[in-house]
């Protein structure tokens, strides 16, 4: 059948209308439903030049089933074109009859890529990034929030107390004993600063006498009706200045323990104070709103308040008993350890201080021995030449 069309088209002859214009109605009709579907070329394609006619027409079954529809005004199809027709009318106007496997084909070809879905991928990041941005808003926010409450409670239940409006808890014997380590701790300091003042003086004085035995030592050699005499003051000051060196090792050591038993072991026991004197105050900040809250009215509101404030109270008493309990174990230990550091101390900067006074050298070394106590070599203060650059 398509040889006999093909066969009538060669040996038809071609009317000329009165405008010498060959084309007929049929060729209008045709172009005007290619004009309608002239967005065609957006959605397929057009058809590659050197494409195979027969085999484009043998391909697949032929679209010409549907036809264009196009009902009166009002009716029920009006204006609905389908896009089989639309393809239909298309190719027809080229002479080409379209299959399924051509237009699978010219979607297939390597110049037509599908439209990326733009929405998702721009806007996700985007989204993630503000979710991010509002969560570390709103926690900063409730943590702001947590402190100022908190602030406010503690700061009104302080003033209750210096004003005597409020009820302090007191642990007696536990505040007796904080009171004492405050006491001896301002003693011990007052310990540390005299020992240190006993060590610049002693440490003067061992430099005066080791620059006074070189002076009488130089005069020895150059004064020979005075030898003997310069030697021998030049040979004792020697002597003081070796156990002036021992004995300074000894103050040294003593100051380097009370230093750490003061502004370490102590200072660590006042600062656990320090919190539980804090959790003691935001306790009885906690105790003092829910016992506030409990004398007033019972209606749903309240109750949700009183529920919270029993929370917040249950949290910060278990927080209070928790740091009392650190307070009293670190007040036992610090009371031994100080014991113990101190026996062993004051030992030595006794028996230290008797054998140097009393010119017993062999004892002096025998008590730095006894409390392993280490001399640093004579030079060993003064910084290499390398630091001196």
């Amino acid at each position: 059948m398509t040889d006999s069309i093909l066969s009538k088209a060669a040996t038809m002859e071609i009317p000329i209308n009165s405008n010498g214009d060959s084309r007929t109605a049929e060729d209008d009709s045709l172009e005007q439903g290619a004009q309608i579907g002239g967005s065609l070329d957006e959605i397929v394609g057009t058809l590659p030049v050197n494409m195979d006619l027969q085999q484009v027409m043998v391909s697949g079954p032929n679209l010409n089933e549907t036809s264009i529809v196009s009902g009166g005004y009002g009716g029920a199809a009006e204006g609905i074109i389908p896009t089989s027709s639309i393809k239909d009318i298309r190719f027809k106007s080229r002479g080409i009859t379209p299959s399924h496997s051509a237009t699978s084909r010219i979607e297939n070809q390597p110049g037509h890529y599908p439209a990326p879905n733009m929405h998702h991928s721009n806007s996700n990041p985007t989204m993630m990034s503000e979710e991010a941005a509002k969560g570390v808003a709103v926690e900063k926010f409730d943590s702001v929030k947590k402190w100022s409450i908190n602030t406010y409670k503690c700061t009104k239940q302080m003033f209750s107390e210096r004003f005597g409006r409020g009820t302090k808890t007191v642990d007696m014997e536990l505040e007796a004993q904080i009171d004492v380590l405050r006491e001896t701790k301002m003693k011990y300091e007052h310990i540390l600063r005299l020992a240190r003042e006993l060590t610049n003086h002693f440490y003067n004085m061992v430099q005066t006498q080791q620059a006074l035995g070189d002076t009488f030592a130089d005069l020895s050699q150059k004064s020979p009706e005075l030898q003997d005499e310069f030697g021998y003051n030049a040979e004792t000051q020697r002597l003081l200045c070796k156990n002036g060196e021992t004995l300074l090792g000894a103050i040294n050591f003593f100051v380097s323990s009370i230093n750490t038993l003061v502004n370490k072991t102590m200072e660590d026991t006042l600062m656990t104070i320090k919190m539980y004197e804090n959790a003691r105050l935001e306790f009885d900040a906690y105790r003092a709103d829910l016992e506030e809250l409990s004398v007033g009215l019972r209606d749903a509101a309240a109750m949700v308040r009183i529920e919270m404030a029993q929370q917040q109270y249950q949290i910060h008493k278990d927080k209070y008993e928790r740091l009392h309990s650190d307070v009293s174990i670190k007040l036992k230990f610090l009371e031994e350890n100080k014991v113990k550091v101190m026996h062993k101390q004051l030992l030595l900067f006794h028996n230290a201080v008797s054998a140097y006074f009393a010119g017993n050298q062999q004892q002096l070394e025998q008590a730095l021995r006894q409390f392993n106590v280490k001399l640093k070599p004579p030079g060993s203060d003064k910084p290499s030449w390398l630091e001196e650059q």
